[in-house]
């Protein structure tokens, strides 16, 4: 499956690209290259959900088992009720896994700390918009210094809120569960925003991967793909099974067999 193409027009008539507005202060200075291939299916396990006393063992699993990147979730018990990890994590799991890292800002005014998150190690670094008034100039900033940019959107907020920025991203991500801990039941009106979002992405050819995150499992990865997303974060379906390894490899079968038949 070839990537979708990035350089359609949208109805703000801007072009997506990864320069600075006219005028604007840059203010971090590319700190990488970010080579991340498009793959048609990718499978991002949740350190959240692992055992840390034995994080590099469960990231070798899924690694052996075929996962994309690795999903990290920074909290700051602010923008949500808990606190998680940061940069120095960040920069130690760098050294500890050769897959991407996928680093979930859950903070407010992420734009703040962006550049320092990069230079830790993340590839794709994901913004929500409830968390900052200068989403534009946070997407921006993300691949001013090197890293794909992601948009996130809490259960609450309509796809339309992203309508004015979907040229600045590389990725979408729709929670599919209030953020904040793992292991949530999933809610359904995900379905309904991946669908409008696949649209969107259609009408516009457009490039964008559409990732959901929250209760994603093997009951409805294959749906989840049917409606039009491509990146599936799951924690608890992977770490809290016997066989990590087997279970990112379960998920991604089921994912990629349902992109067959949608295709």
């Amino acid at each position: 499956m070839p990537a979708p193409r990035s350089n359609s027009r949208w109805p703000n008539d801007r072009t997506a690209s990864n320069k600075p507005l006219s005028g604007a202060p840059v203010r971090c200075a590319r700190i990488r290259e970010i080579d991340m291939t498009y793959a048609p299916i990718e499978i991002a396990p949740s350190i959240l959900a692992s055992d840390f006393s034995r994080l590099g063992e469960e990231l070798r699993a899924v690694e052996r088992g075929g996962a994309d990147v690795v999903h990290v979730d920074v909290m700051d018990g602010q923008f949500v009720p808990n606190i998680t990890i940061g940069i120095p994590v960040v920069k130690s799991l760098r050294k500890a896994t050769r897959l991407p890292l996928d680093v979930h800002l859950m903070i407010d005014r992420p734009e703040r700390y962006i550049e320092e998150f990069v230079r830790a190690g993340a590839h794709r670094v994901l913004v929500h918009q409830e968390a900052t008034p200068h989403l534009d100039r946070a997407l921006s900033l993300i691949r001013e210094c090197g890293a794909q940019a992601g948009a996130v959107i809490n259960p609450a907020t309509p796809v339309v809120m992203l309508t004015d920025v979907l040229d600045k991203v590389d990725t979408v991500l729709v929670m599919s569960v209030n953020p904040g801990f793992g292991g949530q039941k999933f809610i359904p009106i995900a379905f309904t925003k991946i669908r409008q979002l696949a649209e969107l992405r259609t009408r516009y050819n457009a490039g964008y991967r559409i990732a959901v995150d929250g209760g994603v499992d093997l009951e409805n990865i294959a749906k989840l793909t049917q409606a039009g997303a491509n990146t599936f974060i799951a924690g608890t379906s992977i770490f809290h099974t016997p066989d990590a390894a087997a279970a990112t490899r379960d998920l991604k079968q089921a994912a990629m067999d349902a992109l067959s038949q949608r295709v």
